[in-house]
């Protein structure tokens, strides 16, 4: 996470994330469902901006960035939005009683598996914890994400890429040895994180995300296309037919590899160069794709861009 000091305030950045690999285990006795799953955050990302107010209110004004093609996204109340919960869950546990105005620039889609709204709700623990100079570790901020959501802890690690287990809040860092260069896309229609998961058939004895220690730190993209793995696309191409048309959209491209990223509907195909990225993402916007960006993963993390030492 980028953070700075403006005239007025305080700018942040909230990476989207990939699911590289994704295998539902079984469903626990809390309703969840015990996952394996290999994130890398992504140079798409959001942004924040904090304003300190008079008051102890929080306020949320959210703008979209997005072409006309993929429509406005439809975002919840800002009393229901992660962003204001994270602020007051930061405010309950801490009894501070200072106020902020958050302007949320969206760039990620929302629906999409991508993980904007628990990376928006991420980065604002981290920003809040030093503006408001809580003083909470990594760790303590790590236990309030768990209560957000559950891609809220991989949000708030410094690692760019983890092998997280549980419902997602045990994380283990990877070291990419290298960035991926991807071509990501999504179709108009989005997808119910609740509703894949309820579709979702359980692989209690498959294929296990401990190969992507090695690709992680020494594999080539061609050894990662093979590994790609997610429960979910099965439910989300039940549920959505554009799913199943991006599918076979990627896989006339050429990429080395494709698949949906977390519960959908966005979808990615990994690219030997940039420039082959670049040249598919401007073919599926020419076939009527309604958004379609060359991102790549973030091989690793700025010093500066720690607000907290752990």
């Amino acid at each position: 996470m980028l953070f700075r000091r403006t005239p007025t305030g305080w700018l942040a950045t909230a990476p989207a994330k990939i699911n590289l690999f994704l295998r539902v285990i079984n469903r626990r006795a809390d309703g969840f469902h015990e996952l394996e799953t290999v994130m890398a955050k992504i140079t798409l990302a959001d942004q924040l901006r904090f304003e300190p107010r008079g008051d102890d209110e929080i306020t949320l004004s959210v703008k979209q960035s997005f072409p006309p093609a993929l429509g406005a996204m439809e975002m919840p109340p800002a009393d229901d939005n992660l962003v204001v919960k994270a602020a007051r869950l930061l405010q309950l546990s801490t009894g501070v009683r200072e106020g902020i105005a958050i302007t949320l620039q969206k760039h990620v889609p929302a629906a999409a598996g991508l993980g904007g709204g628990s990376s928006d709700a991420a980065t604002t623990l981290l920003a809040l914890n030093s503006i408001w100079q809580v003083g909470y570790s990594r760790t303590q901020l790590g236990e309030l994400a768990a209560q957000l959501g559950s891609d809220v802890p991989f949000f708030i690690a410094k690692a760019a890429c983890a092998l997280c287990r549980g419902r997602g809040e045990q994380i283990e860092p990877l070291s990419l040895r290298s960035r991926f260069h991807l071509v990501l896309a999504k179709p108009r229609s989005g997808l119910s994180t609740a509703a894949v998961f309820r579709n979702c058939t359980p692989e209690p004895n498959g294929s296990s995300a401990e190969k992507w220690r090695r690709i992680a730190a020494q594999g080539t993209i061609v050894e990662a296309a093979h590994c790609l793995h997610n429960s979910l696309q099965a439910p989300a191409e039940t549920l959505n037919a554009e799913v199943v048309d991006m599918k076979a959209r990627f896989a006339r491209l050429g990429v080395c590899g494709h698949q949906l990223t977390g519960s959908g509907s966005a979808y990615f195909g990994l690219c030997r160069t940039s420039r082959q990225a670049r040249c598919y993402a401007a073919r599926l916007r020419q076939q009527g794709v309604p958004w379609a960006v060359v991102v790549t993963t973030q091989a690793e993390l700025h010093r500066k861009e720690a607000l907290q030492r752990a």
